[in-house]
C-alpha cells in the first residue's frame, strides 16, 4: 500500500467540503476563512496546491491531507485512506513510528488543548450547550492530549 499525492481532493472542494467559506477575489490564489483551531476568521488557504496557514495561532500546512490530519486527530495512513489517496498496491503498509513532539512544544500543544477544553467545559456548567463543531473540536483536543500522554509515559 502506497500514498499518492496525486489523488488527494481539489484544494477548495476539499475545504468547502469541511464546511469552511472560501472568502476573497474570484482570482485570488489565497483564501480567508475560519480557523478550525482557534475559531477566529484568519486562516489563509492556497486554492492551488491546499497549503494552509493561521495568521493568528499559526497552525499550518502543505496540503489538504496535513490539515485533515491536524483538524480531525487522525494518522497519516487513516486519513490518506480518508481522502482516497491511499493506494492498495497489495504490500502491506509499512510500519513507522512518528518521531515524539519534543517536551517544549508537546506542553504547548497540551497547554493550548487543555485551555480549550476548559473554556468550553465552563461554557457547558454555565448552561451554554456545545454545537456540534465545538464537541469535535474538544475531541479532537482530548485525543491530543492522550496521544502526547501516551508518548510520554
Amino acid at each position: 500500500m502506497s500514498f499518492d499525492r496525486n489523488l488527494l481532493p481539489d484544494p477548495v472542494t476539499y475545504f468547502e467540503n469541511q464546511g469552511l467559506i472560501l472568502k476573497g477575489p474570484r482570482s485570488a490564489k489565497w483564501k480567508t476563512t475560519r480557523c478550525e483551531f482557534h475559531g477566529g476568521n484568519s486562516m489563509r488557504i492556497n486554492v492551488a496546491s491546499g497549503g494552509w496557514c493561521c495568521m493568528n495561532c499559526d497552525e499550518h500546512g502543505s496540503n489538504v491531507l496535513d490539515y485533515h490530519l491536524k483538524v480531525h486527530g487522525l494518522e497519516f495512513v487513516d486519513a490518506a485512506k480518508a481522502l482516497g489517496a491511499w493506494v492498495d498496491d497489495g504490500k502491506p503498509a509499512p510500519r513507522s513510528t512518528p518521531a515524539p513532539l519534543p517536551p517544549r512544544a508537546a506542553l504547548s500543544v497540551m497547554g493550548f488543548e487543555a485551555t480549550l477544553i476548559a473554556i468550553e467545559g465552563t461554557r457547558i456548567v454555565n448552561g451554554v450547550l456545545p454545537t456540534q463543531e465545538v464537541l469535535t473540536r474538544v475531541r479532537v483536543a482530548a485525543g491530543r492530549i492522550n496521544r502526547i500522554v501516551e508518548v510520554y509515559q
